[in-house]
């Protein structure tokens, strides 16, 4: 069983410096991607389908190492993996600065991709270990933090790529990798106050191919852990869809850029302030009952898009989905959590990352063959009756488990 983790000395909590470590993270992660790698690939002399390769081989490390690190973090603890990842946040932004043939960003993606697949299950499952009875909640602080580094990175990136753009040669492009590289050394320092309650039993032994065949099959017989694993896949995989094609549709309908840019950002704002509420209400009411509804609000805002471009209406669409994105984003791992045996916690919330960044990932791929052969409206259409699916059978699965509506 993994001890609680806690703080080496009196301060701050562990929720406290998890949210900043988080913040700082993903705001150096983020920075390094948007807006800066289509442009920094582009200026080194790649295509559109190399750059389309580098954007995904980073979601490519997500679905293969998520699993395997929660499985490793219940053996071993979550504290040596929360290192290895510092090392690679700190370590990554480096590598960018010696890049002189896109190709070469390709194992350097992959490499930083490392560091959010190790960060996001081993996070997850220090939370929920340290909290038992606020997972929700405190989780919801968490993602709300990220988020909050995820939408100013973009911002700051951009600013530095125009400030600099008289700069010789790639040299704007590659002091946002600078700015990426100081933004993780608070993730390292952070990451050294936390110390481990005590080690895992069992953790003197070495994690087996075996145990992770055995691990893997265990969640994908569980019905409620897969049913909510498959929730989750269903949300990203609209997310995906709505993040990539909503802009499209709307300059093509006229819609200015700003306002498209305004959308987003309100949206994001609904996430975050939202996040911590709904995961603190989930602790109290029960998280079932939540992930049907939103997966239900889900599918009814995508589903809409198509049917106005109305600017105002659009934007309520927006918000709405923010919501009903964090209302069941907020509940699914911390109902994994609930769910789980505590000595299987890590692989599950690991697994759970692989199969939302499949969702994640396969969206925008989906819809885009979609719309190109039908159109929009069918486009939108196959994320909504995915979510409806997703969500009935969410609820025979928890009625064959023996789960009541508000479990």
């Amino acid at each position: 069983m993994v001890q609680p983790t806690k703080l080496g000395r009196a301060g701050p909590s562990l929720i406290t410096y998890l949210s900043i470590i988080g913040f700082f993270a993903i705001f150096s992660t983020t920075i390094s991607k948007n807006p800066v790698l289509p442009l920094f690939s582009s200026a080194l002399g790649a295509d559109e389908a190399m750059i389309g390769l580098i954007a995904f081989v980073s979601p490519a490390a997500g679905i293969l190492f998520s699993f395997p690190v929660g499985v490793m973090a219940d053996r071993i603890g979550p504290r040596r993996l929360l290192i290895a990842s510092g090392a690679v946040f700190l370590s990554a932004p480096l590598l960018y600065l010696l890049v002189v043939d896109p190709l070469w960003l390709i194992p350097v993606r992959f490499f930083h991709g490392l560091a959010t697949a190790i960060l996001g299950p081993v996070a997850a499952m220090m939370i929920y270990s340290a909290y038992p009875d606020a997972k929700g909640e405190k989780s919801g602080i968490y993602s709300s933090a990220t988020l909050v580094g995820r939408t100013i990175a973009p911002l700051v990136g951009g600013i530095l790529i125009s400030v600099f753009a008289a700069s010789a040669g790639l040299m704007n492009y590659r002091l946002v990798y600078v700015a990426a590289f100081l933004a993780s050394l608070p993730v390292v320092l952070l990451i050294f106050g936390i110390k481990e309650g005590g080690r895992p039993e069992g953790s003197d032994r070495r994690v087996t191919l075996r145990e992770f065949g055995e691990r893997l099959a265990g969640f994908g017989k569980n019905r409620l852990l897969l049913s909510t694993a498959l929730v989750e896949m269903a949300t990203y995989f609209a997310f995906g869809i709505f993040e990539t094609w909503l802009p499209l549709y709307l300059t093509g309908a006229g819609v200015q850029e700003y306002l498209i840019g305004l959308l987003f950002a309100l949206q994001v704002l609904a996430i975050a302030l939202s996040k911590p509420f709904f995961g603190a209400l989930s602790d109290r009411t029960g998280r079932r009952m939540q992930i049907v509804l939103g997966l239900l609000a889900i599918a009814g805002c995508i589903a809409a898009i198509p049917l106005t471009a109305a600017v105002p209406v659009v934007m309520a669409i927006g918000i709405l989905f923010g919501l009903a994105l964090s209302l069941v984003t907020v509940s699914t791992g911390a109902y994994v959590a609930d769910v789980a045996r505590t000595h299987e916690l890590g692989a599950s919330v690991g697994a759970l990352g692989s199969i939302m960044d499949i969702g994640h990932a396969s969206g925008p791929l989906v819809a885009g063959i979609v719309i190109g052969s039908v159109g929009y409206a069918a486009g939108f259409a196959v994320p909504a009756v995915l979510a409806l699916a997703v969500a009935a059978l969410f609820v025979l699965a928890g009625k064959a488990g023996g789960e009541s509506a508000n479990g």
